[in-house]
């Protein structure tokens, strides 16, 4: 438990995509990054940032390392915030291909919906968040094709969710870490502070 006083220690799973910025935006908004390879490392910490990737790749990593099972044993009692690839990993359901998931998200992902690497985008919409339009970075963005009644969409592009918030439990489908926005980090350190004070 924190209190107002002691930094929120947020850790970035840190076995592929681009954590290093990550744990850069959460230092910006207040927190304490800390880099996560082994299961042992989740210990202690407040929240926890599953980055972008390769969703299959970083799943190979999880299951040959036997950490699997303890990252979901996690996330089910901790706040956690999916970005990109992480957002697949979250999911209750994955579709093109079907793969394992954690199952900690009410939703239904597609992998690559938006094309490949060259059909990557940056983007201004409107969200939730106070402050104006959002700037949204998307690489081979997978689409939230379908949320649960308990999940709540903080930002939508062509109609479907893009930044969503199921209780403690956020995902986005862009990558904010490549923004100079801290709005969505700033969002999930408020979450991992509200649980951490209860």
């Amino acid at each position: 438990m924190s209190n107002e006083s002691t930094p929120l220690r947020i850790g970035v799973l840190a076995i592929q995509g681009d954590y290093a910025a990550h744990a850069e935006a959460l230092a910006e908004v207040g927190a304490v990054p800390v880099e996560v390879r082994k299961p042992e490392e989740l210990q202690g910490l407040d929240g926890l940032i599953l980055p972008g990737g390769e969703s299959t790749t970083m799943l190979k990593f999880l299951e040959k390392r036997h950490f699997f099972s303890a990252l979901k044993e996690y996330c089910s009692a901790h706040p956690v915030f999916g970005t990109c690839a992480g957002a697949i990993l979250l999911a209750r359901e994955v579709r093109n291909p079907a793969q394992r998931s954690l199952g900690i998200l009410d939703a239904v992902v597609e992998r690559n919906a938006y094309g490949r690497q060259i059909d990557s985008s940056i983007l201004m919409a409107d969200s939730v968040l106070p402050g104006g339009p959002l700037e949204m970075v998307f690489i081979r963005a997978p689409r939230i094709i379908a949320a649960g009644a308990g999940v709540e969409v903080l930002a939508k592009r062509e109609g479907y969710p893009v930044l969503v918030r199921q209780g403690s439990t956020m995902a986005a489908t862009f990558h904010p870490e490549l923004s100079t926005d801290r709005r969505v980090h700033r969002a999930f350190v408020e979450t991992v502070a509200s649980v951490a004070r209860k």
